[in-house]
């Protein structure tokens, strides 16, 4: 393909004239969608927001804010990060959640249904469709909009990343009509000539170590004893470690993961409570768990693998994902940081690092999910 399948940019999270600066880059369209992977660097997300809705209109803008970004040269901090889909190849149905504490389970449901409606009778030639979720990271309601979406996807697979906020855990936002919005969620549902492949991968084994929750507030994602010992302490002790040595690369280096449909899933640790004992998950946790230390494989091994079997005999044009923050966080601990970001460069990957992924009717933890977009067939025409 002479043109790129998709369109990127990116800019300096600081620069005064941001909004401008990445209009002028993505180029003109028509673009279906556009979405910004913002660092929490920007001086004034509102405004930044509103500014590049105003000079895309009618376009739709949507996005969040980030634990880091995955640009051009592959990892990348403190800047905004763009990705346009052009009309010609790509449409999109936004459905905007602006209340994750008090939203009508059927409703939403039901706007998706018909999103997927809309969309195949737009374009009833394309075949491939897809569903991309941003959804705020400190909102703890992950997961339970993930499985409220399930039963609207029908065969649409659904992919995305909770939004961040660096290492600080303090304000995340996700972008949608002009707005940076806090515990709300936007979901783009999108449809495409082009062949899709929607993905999750980790680089996790499960040992023969376990462990029981036995005391837990599963609103607040806090786990209180394991084993009936206080959490933390107890955490540390299968590990071998001091609990005052756990810090956020432990972690990172050693999930745990629980079986669900016969496969495991990570269930991140976010943080202890220095007052309590405590730990604080990323994702859901509940009395009775059972949980297993697991332990990783080589990250650049696992990835370069896993990213060769997408190209398989044809190589994605593009690929859009969101990567754990604590996956990032592992490659900074072992210097690996710079052989993750020459295979994202080497696969056309652009996206951002989470508070955690989402994989259809899932939330989880220290994953990196996405959509590998293949060129279209030749000989598919553009609509009127």
């Amino acid at each position: 393909m002479d043109e790129p399948l998709i369109r990127t940019a990116e800019v300096s999270a600081t620069d005064p004239d941001a909004a401008a600066a990445l209009a002028a880059a993505l180029g003109p369209g028509p673009f279906a969608l556009v979405v910004i992977f913002a660092s929490p660097r920007v001086p004034d997300l509102a405004a930044l927001v509103r500014a590049l809705t105003d000079r895309l209109a009618p376009i739709p803008v949507i996005g969040c804010t980030t634990a880091g970004e995955i640009g051009a040269q592959g990892y990348a901090e403190g800047l905004i990060v763009a990705t346009a889909l052009p009309a010609q190849h790509f449409r999109a149905e936004i459905l905007t959640i602006p209340d994750l504490g008090g939203f009508d389970t059927q409703a939403v449901i039901g706007d998706l249904i018909r999103a997927r409606t809309t969309l195949a009778r737009l374009v009833p030639r394309w075949d491939h469709d897809f569903v991309f979720l941003l959804v705020d990271g400190l909102s703890a309601r992950e997961d339970a909009l993930a499985s409220t979406l399930a039963p609207g996807l029908g065969a649409t697979p659904l992919f995305g990343g909770s939004a961040a906020d660096g290492t600080r855990f303090l304000e995340t936002f996700v972008f949608s009509d002009g707005r940076a919005l806090r515990n709300a969620a936007v979901a783009a549902v999108v449809r495409t000539d082009c062949p899709v492949r929607v993905f999750k991968f980790d680089h996790f084994r499960p040992t023969g170590r376990r462990m029981v929750v036995t005391g837990a507030d599963p609103s607040r994602r806090v786990v209180h004893t394991i084993n009936a010992e206080p959490a933390a302490r107890e955490y540390a002790r299968l590990l071998g470690k001091d609990p005052a040595q756990l810090t956020p690369f432990t972690f990172a280096a050693h999930p745990v993961v629980v079986r669900i449909g016969g496969r495991h899933h990570v269930r991140s640790i976010r943080q202890v409570d220095e007052q309590t004992g405590d730990l604080i998950f990323f994702s859901a946790i509940d009395d009775g768990l059972v949980l297993t230390l697991a332990e990783a494989e080589d990250m650049t091994d696992h990835l370069g693998r896993a990213l060769a079997d997408i190209a398989g005999t044809r190589a994605p044009a593009a690929i859009l994902a969101c990567d754990c923050v604590l996956r990032r966080m592992e490659a900074q601990e072992k210097q690996l940081s710079g052989h993750i970001s020459a295979l994202f460069r080497a696969h056309r990957v652009t996206g951002f690092s989470t508070y955690g992924e989402q994989l259809n009717g899932m939330h989880v933890n220290q994953t990196l999910t996405g959509v590998a977009l293949y060129p279209p067939p030749a000989a598919t025409p553009d609509p009127a």
